[in-house]
């Protein structure tokens, strides 16, 4: 069974540990964004989850629902860590496209990897982020710095590619283990909230575009 027509595969591996979960960070009204996402999600009101509430900071809104996507990429991917492995995914990829790794500091030039070692090199990236400070602020009053959109966009771009993966080539799995709904909650929550802040590039949505424009123009 394949969603969208997409091509799906599930075989055996070493299962995938995720990292601890991360809490959102305490520079603002940190408790009132999170309540609302959390009232939200529940119910079919996901456009509604992703728009700022009346007198929130825009950064704090980012950054509680880039804390969020990580979290929910992390146990979704855990539950394929004995059907995605370096062996079945040589490659990272989503079909026709491969992505290859890279962070500027400890990889500086792009190499191939498999899809476990991506999501491995990605989730430790994005944790390393997230710890940083300097980036998502920890203590009350602490300013968000200027380009802190930026580090959202690679974020949030970085972890679509590991939903076009699970989709191309590991759906079948995932309706196998009756998560299909939550995969496509989560995925649809990332759309909308990309969308609505401008947050990828449409070229990078191309492995899945058939199921985005879906998520956009129901």
């Amino acid at each position: 069974m394949s969603l969208m027509g997409l091509p799906s595969s599930g075989i055996q591996g070493t299962p995938f540990r995720p990292k601890k979960r991360k809490t959102h960070p305490s520079g603002s009204q940190g408790s009132q964004p999170e309540k609302l996402i959390t009232t939200t999600l529940g119910s079919d009101s996901l456009r509604e989850a992703v728009k700022l509430p009346p007198g929130e900071d825009i950064n704090e809104w980012l950054a509680l629902h880039t804390i969020d996507f990580y979290n929910q990429v992390n146990i979704l991917y855990a539950t394929l860590g004995e059907f995605c492995t370096a062996i079945t995914c040589p490659i990272m990829n989503a079909g026709l496209y491969e992505y290859r790794w890279a962070d500027g500091v400890a990889v500086k030039k792009p190499i191939t990897v498999s899809a476990p070692e991506y999501v491995e090199y990605l989730m430790n990236w994005i944790e390393t982020q997230i710890d940083n400070a300097a980036i998502f602020p920890q203590k009350p009053g602490v300013p968000f710095p200027p380009n802190f959109k930026d580090f959202v966009k690679l974020i949030l771009k970085r972890l679509f590619r590991v939903y076009a993966h699970i989709y191309h080539c590991h759906f079948k799995k995932i309706v196998g283990l009756k998560e299909e709904a939550h995969l496509n909650t989560c995925f649809k929550h990332l759309v909308l909230f990309i969308s609505e802040y401008q947050l990828i590039d449409e070229a990078e949505l191309a492995p899945l575009k058939d199921l985005v424009e879906k998520i956009l123009n129901p």
